[in-house]
């Protein structure tokens, strides 16, 4: 039977009259119990305060600037028989936000105060909280899922017993299965390959980027040569290139063997699927094996979208698996798609010697981020490929003796129309379709998606999903905090996943990098934001590296000042971007990162000077004021 209850503010502290500056739920949702509600700011911390029950919100009592001391009304819960393990609104599925709100932030704690901060709640934020302009508004939910009927048991006697099935060894199931095992949980991994890591690291992140950095040694040695330094045309041993790019593969593969060893992970290698909510079948080489458990963790992430039009079965037609494979090089080479994944291969092969072709049906390269940052990537890959078409598709491929004939539709069509390889990358597509989900009783929806509340659970409760499968953004760091949430809250920890902020980095050349809201995103939800960007033309370091093209760029709630999202372009943009997603976590200031004092002279002191810029403090560039 359902109950209305008063959700109110409890002790904190001894603190009275402490304002709001976050209202982190609206009228409607569906929470979990501890789970955030607002975030309150005093003049020693900030607080999130949780809900002391589960259930859904029915009126909110208070707003953005009210002030609260100890038994202050924050909201009107309606609770349901078992509410407490009712599912947060909303489900996080293929249509939910591409990353999380960076103004809805929840930590993956248990209520431990982490030094210079303050907690009081177990899945409350381990951080300062970042405030927005206005509560960003609900996100589409995944498309509906009906829950199928679960099979019953099959009555057989089980091969494994456990307490945790994993299945996919990805960064998400790996490390799912390691975090279960250091707190104490007897767990088996299942993988289909003969190496763990997954799509990442066999066939994905850590050899693509092998090969980039290949690529990125042979485009600076050639523009050393107008610095007086040359070395000559590169002469590639594409064998040896393979067996770096192995090496490189074959080191972290072989060293989570080792760790799953170590903390006596069993693992089983064949191919998974559910029989009935507590049972799974392995196709393994040996036979069929049963394993019975008591949770699962389903990890089984994606694989690329093949699109019907192209002669798959034919060799010359490429998707980024086969891509980094690098059978050979290619003299032309035709992309379909100007993503992420695309652009990283074209630049690969560009470097290694092939005449690349990229279309892309969109107005703009990488469609998600601002386009001032696709600009500086854009001329430059101008310059080394040879073009680069937008708002173009194949409307045609097929094989021919000379290679794969295309045809194109659009406003900007290639003169070449026959390829030596052409590789399609338009996206990727999650594995919830091919694992026997209904057998348990798990919903999935008609593109493979699976929805989960921020403990990571299915409908479910103890069938857990991870990374790619439970939606965009489809990130291996995503992955890896879900996994962890969900091996904690298996052990009985009440942990949830609440990061603020999901970065995004393409490892082109320029890289591309950003985090929190973006340009594009504030406009269309009308946030009043300031920006500050600073150009590394005024950089001394990219000065001397011969590479100014980039800038760093940061956005400020005007109403507190606190960063919100921020972008860079340029040389090692991922690894600059870090700075910039845990000052969005801490909830810092322009001045607090402009005060910052940063190593001179250095790529990463941009972020302050692009601090310093939206607070009328530069002195490295003259800003006019601001009248």
């Amino acid at each position: 039977m359902a109950s209305t209850i008063e959700i109110k503010v409890p002790d904190i502290g001894g603190h009275g009259n402490v304002p709001v500056i976050e209202v982190l739920v609206q009228v409607g949702d569906t929470v979990a119990k501890e789970q955030s509600l607002i975030t309150l700011e005093s003049d020693k911390a900030t607080m999130e305060i949780p809900s002391s029950a589960a259930g859904v919100i029915r009126e909110l009592k208070l707003k953005v600037g009210d002030e609260v001391s100890e038994g202050s009304l924050i909201a009107l819960l309606e609770t349901v028989g078992a509410a407490d393990s009712a599912s947060p609104s909303p489900p996080r599925g293929e249509n939910g936000p591409s990353s999380p709100s960076p103004l809805r932030g929840e930590g993956r704690g248990e209520g431990t105060d982490l030094p210079g901060t303050s907690s009081t709640t177990s899945g409350g934020s381990n951080t300062s909280a970042s405030t927005r302009p206005s509560p960003q508004s609900s996100p589409q939910k995944a498309e509906e899922a009906k829950a199928p009927q679960a099979a019953g048991s099959s009555g057989k006697a089980a091969d494994i017993s456990c307490q945790l099935v994993v299945l996919g060894s990805g960064p998400g199931g790996y490390t799912a299965a390691f975090r279960a095992a250091d707190l104490g949980v007897d767990t088996v991994l299942v993988e289909r390959h003969a190496t763990l890591g997954g799509v990442c690291l066999n066939v994905g992140c850590i050899p693509s980027k092998a090969l980039l950095h290949a690529a990125a040694v042979i485009d600076e040695a050639e523009a050393m040569a107008a610095h007086g330094v040359s070395f000559g045309k590169p002469v590639i041993d594409l064998a040896k290139l393979r067996d770096f790019k192995s090496k490189v593969v074959g080191k972290l593969t072989g060293g989570l063997a080792a760790m799953s060893k170590q903390r006596k992970v069993r693992t089983v290698q064949g191919v998974g699927t559910f029989v009935s909510p507590h049972e799974m079948e392995v196709q393994t080489a040996e036979g069929t094996k049963l394993i019975r458990f008591e949770h699962a963790i389903i990890a089984a992430g994606s694989q690329s979208v093949k699109l019907g039009m192209f002669p798959w079965d034919d060799e010359r037609v490429l998707d980024s698996t086969r891509a980094l494979e690098l059978k050979d090089v290619p003299k032309k080479m035709l992309v379909v798609g100007g993503g992420i994944i695309g652009l990283e291969m074209a630049t690969v092969y560009s470097a290694l010697g092939s005449e690349v072709t990229v279309v892309e049906f969109m107005d703009q390269l990488i469609p998600g981020a601002d386009a001032d940052l696709i600009k500086p990537l854009a001329q430059r890959l101008g310059r080394k490929l040879k073009g680069i078409h937008l708002k173009t598709k194949v409307t045609s491929a097929k094989a021919g003796k000379k290679g794969i004939e295309v045809s194109y539709e659009g406003d900007s069509l290639p003169a070449d129309t026959v390829f030596d390889r052409v590789l399609v990358s338009v996206g990727r597509t999650p594995n919830g379709g091919s694992i026997g989900a209904d057998k348990a009783g798990v919903a999935v929806s008609e593109r493979g998606f699976i929805s989960v509340d921020s403990q990571m659970r299915t409908n479910v409760p103890h069938i857990f999903a991870i990374g790619d499968l439970v939606g965009q953004p489809m990130l291996a760091h995503k992955a890896t905090h879900e996994a962890k949430v969900a091996a904690e809250v298996v052990a009985g920890h009440k942990s949830h996943f609440d990061a603020r902020v999901i970065p995004s980095v393409a490892y082109t050349d320029p890289e591309i990098a950003w985090v929190g809201v973006t340009e594009r995103e504030a406009k269309e939800q009308g946030l009043k934001i300031g920006v500050g960007k600073f150009p590394w033309a005024a950089s001394g370091r990219a000065i001397g590296n011969d590479r100014t093209e980039g800038f760093t760029k940061l956005l400020f709630d005007e109403a507190t000042h606190r960063v919100v999202g921020g972008a860079i372009v340029g040389q090692h943009a991922g690894d600059l971007i870090s700075e910039v997603a845990l000052a969005i976590e801490m909830g810092s200031e322009a001045a607090d990162i402009g005060l910052t004092i940063h190593p001179h002279p250095t790529l990463s002191e941009s972020v302050g000077m692009a601090a310093e810029i939206y607070d009328g403090t530069i002195t490295d560039l003259y800003m006019p004021k601001k009248k």
